[in-house]
């Protein structure tokens, strides 16, 4: 972490802080003082201890989605990849998102893998750990793989290994796909798919059900996906701050998509401990533009005493509070923390099931709002909010300049040094699939107005300091 201090500055802002007399170095009043009644914080709970190595490797070409389409007949689709992920054999020249892997009855199989949500481009650099803003969740996957079956078929017969090597993901992605159709590309909405699959499995055996066990809801609300190298400062996984106990058993739940029974979710699970322990060594990308250090110094005494609280302090002295702030203070679209794993009927199947026993346990714990994240590598992690509905940092401290409709231009990965944000367009009306619209239920830029009693130099110094993070 880079932290830049001008002695001369601080000195002159410990004055002006001095000579105001209530004790604040804003120059408007800060109406957000006094929140405390509306933090609620999170404990933390035993963690397993893991292997970084090995967690790295099983990450990066582990089997934990173990059927998917044979990998002779994906490669005619997808003939060369870039090797992002800088991996060696059978996956150098599969796409980041992919790996391939050996089904249990010995057929190659290309499966998707964590970083279809959890790498992506920043400054047109990839970064492992950042949300994918390009994935695109806008179609009926099912739809696909019903062509992808009839493809299968033909080409394999189905009494062929190569289709019982395949059936499983397409049992899967079938009863899922309708349910998941966002409405922008880059929103998410791996949430909803955990609740689908949960409604398709026997919660002590793990076992595939065609008939879901419970109602699943119509919406579908999005989700922006925190980084990964937040994790290690966190007592609670999601925006939610929803998931709690330990969190390999948490993560590994990813691999219901076409996991057989409780058997292979040990395995899986037992990986998993060292895949949470890699995730937590993580680090942010630092930030590659100019740095006004003036401004910094004054940013870092204006977040302090006003984002602090919640967002916690970063140094050799760094503290992370870990508290969920309620929907009452935030006023952010609410509908991600009622929705998908609040259900009252996923939360009790989880709870239930398999991932709830043993001594490391997973929990689900609905609550009243959102867990104000860790700032660590805040300028790469646009866009905004726990539903990625504001596009840049300015418009994250200035509500009025969020746009109700915005563009990020397809496969244009730069970034807007100006605001702190992706390159983007604003919009009269919803365009295409590349659209944010902001009046969909779920997808609101509302709320978190923290910093629209700053002036606008202070904003900027603000702003500033983040960088540093």
């Amino acid at each position: 972490m880079r932290y830049y201090y001008n002695l001369s500055f601080v000195f002159i802002a410990i004055l002006i802080c001095a000579s105001c007399g209530d004790n604040s170095i804003f120059e408007n009043e800060n109406p957000y003082k006094d929140v405390d009644e509306h933090l609620t914080y999170v404990e933390k709970t035993p963690q397993r201890i893991g292997d970084t190595q090995i967690g790295k490797e099983y990450l990066l070409n582990g089997d934990y989605v173990n059927s998917g389409i044979p990998a002779n007949l994906f490669r005619l689709a997808f003939p060369d990849g870039d090797n992002l992920l800088n991996r060696e054999g059978k996956n150098s020249d599969i796409p980041f998102e992919y790996t391939q892997v050996t089904h249990p009855n010995g057929i190659e199989v290309v499966s998707p893998n964590c970083m279809q949500c959890h790498a992506g481009f920043v400054n047109n650099e990839f970064v492992l750990g950042v949300a994918n803003v390009d994935a695109d969740f806008t179609f009926n996957s099912g739809a696909i793989g019903t062509l992808l079956n009839l493809q299968i078929q033909n080409m394999y017969g189905v009494d062929s290994p190569e289709y019982d090597a395949y059936l499983p993901f397409h049992t899967a992605i079938t009863a899922t796909g309708g349910h998941l159709i966002t409405e922008t590309v880059g929103s998410n909405s791996a949430d909803k798919l955990a609740l689908v699959l949960g409604a398709h499995r026997d919660g002590e055996t793990l076992e595939w059900i065609d008939e879901p066990q419970y109602e699943i809801p119509i919406e579908v609300v999005p989700a922006d996906v925190p980084a990964w190298w937040l994790l290690k400062k966190k007592n609670a996984m999601f925006s939610t701050g929803i998931g709690r106990g330990d969190f390999g058993r948490i993560m590994m739940a990813s691999s219901v998509l076409t996991m057989k029974d409780t058997a292979e979710a040990r395995y899986i699970d037992d990986q998993f401990i060292n895949v949470a322990e890699y995730i937590k060594q993580l680090e942010p990308p630092p930030y590659p533009g100019e740095i006004d250090n003036e401004k910094v110094s004054q940013g870092r005494l204006l977040f302090e005493e006003s984002c602090s609280k919640c967002h916690g302090t970063y140094g050799p002295d760094e503290f992370y509070p870990n508290v969920i702030v309620s929907h009452s203070l935030l006023q952010t679209d609410s509908l991600l923390a009622k929705s998908n794993f609040a259900y009252q009927s996923f939360a009790y199947w989880y709870n239930n099931s398999w991932f709830s026993k043993g001594e490391f346990a997973g929990e689900i714990v609905p609550g009243n709002g959102y867990m104000a994240p860790p700032l660590d590598g805040i300028w790469a992690t646009a866009p905004y909010l726990h539903n990625g509905s504001v596009p840049n940092l300015e418009a994250m401290l200035s509500s009025e300049k969020r746009p109700a409709y915005w563009r990020k231009n397809p496969n244009n990965n730069d970034y807007d040094f100006d605001v702190l944000g992706l390159l983007t367009s604003t919009e009269t009306s919803k365009k295409d699939k590349f659209t944010y619209d902001t009046t969909f239920p779920g997808y609101a830029n509302k709320g978190h107005y923290f910093g629209d009693f700053m002036t606008d130099l202070e904003k900027k110094c603000v702003l500033e300091y983040l960088k540093t993070l």
